[in-house]
């Protein structure tokens, strides 16, 4: 073999080849997934797009499987270094968390084909009792959940449990990006992000309503309620007769966190 032989060889194995390769495939295999479905998207599709064999995607992806959930792994580390790019500098613990849920809710408006695919998992691959989105949640949360400390430390924000904080914050953004999907955004997402911020951070009560009224009185009525039985018209309770058994809480995936 001659030394260009060699040296093109070389070339074309290289690390950074392989890596924009494959970042290719996942790229292109992303777009038709949103477009097709994972059960209509074919290899030959994805080839014929990208005018290559077929043989070229099977080599770092050996089944239509592994590479949609490849895909999907790429669309949460892609938020992820989002939402990392713009914290990054920012040293104040309250504006990290509103760039953060900015980060967020931007990544995904800019790119509903990927909020089509963490639906697509959900649907295909019911055996996957993680999904992507929770997997990497579970990994990055540990710095969102440090930062909560830190801000309930400093006297910043309320003493209440990191895990409480951390859902909430994560429940509402997360429902929002599912909202602007199905429904429509119905505002930019300044104002979304701005109209969360404000409602996490200052809340719906009065200043006087808040220093009125006992710590949980509504919370544990409401709580009482929903154990007891629904207040009827009049004021009393409508109690079940007899309940055998407590029932079950509806089926419904993980809590879900920025997280990035």
């Amino acid at each position: 073999m001659s030394s260009a032989s060699e040296k093109k060889m070389k070339r074309c194995c290289s690390h950074e080849e392989v890596e924009s390769r494959k970042e290719e495939i996942l790229r292109t295999a992303t777009e038709l997934f949103a477009e097709h479905g994972f059960s209509d998207a074919i290899t030959q599709a994805l080839a014929d797009r990208m005018q290559v064999g077929k043989g070229t995607i099977y080599r770092h992806f050996p089944s239509k499987r592994e590479l949609f959930l490849a895909a999907v792994d790429r669309v949460m580390r892609k938020m992820h270094d989002q939402v990392m790019a713009n914290i990054a500098g920012v040293n104040e613990g309250l504006e990290q968390m509103a760039r953060g849920i900015m980060a967020f809710l931007t990544f995904f408006s800019e790119h509903p084909e990927y909020v089509e695919m963490l639906i697509q998992e959900r649907a295909q691959f019911k055996d996957r009792t993680r999904p992507t989105y929770i997997e990497h949640r579970d990994v990055n949360v540990k710095r969102w959940k440090a930062l909560y400390a830190r801000l309930i430390a400093e006297g910043r924000i309320r003493d209440v449990p990191v895990e409480r904080i951390s859902d909430v914050v994560g429940n509402v953004i997360y429902g929002t990006m599912f909202t602007n999907y199905f429904a429509g955004q119905a505002k930019p997402v300044a104002e979304q992000a701005r109209d969360i911020l404000d409602v996490i951070f200052h809340g719906i009560l009065t200043d006087s309503e808040r220093s009125r009224r006992q710590p949980g009185d509504v919370l544990q009525r409401v709580l009482e309620g929903s154990i007891a039985g629904r207040p009827s018209c009049d004021g009393s309770a409508n109690r079940p007769a007899a309940v055998s058994a407590p029932l079950p809480p509806p089926e419904s995936t993980a809590t879900h966190t920025v997280n990035a």
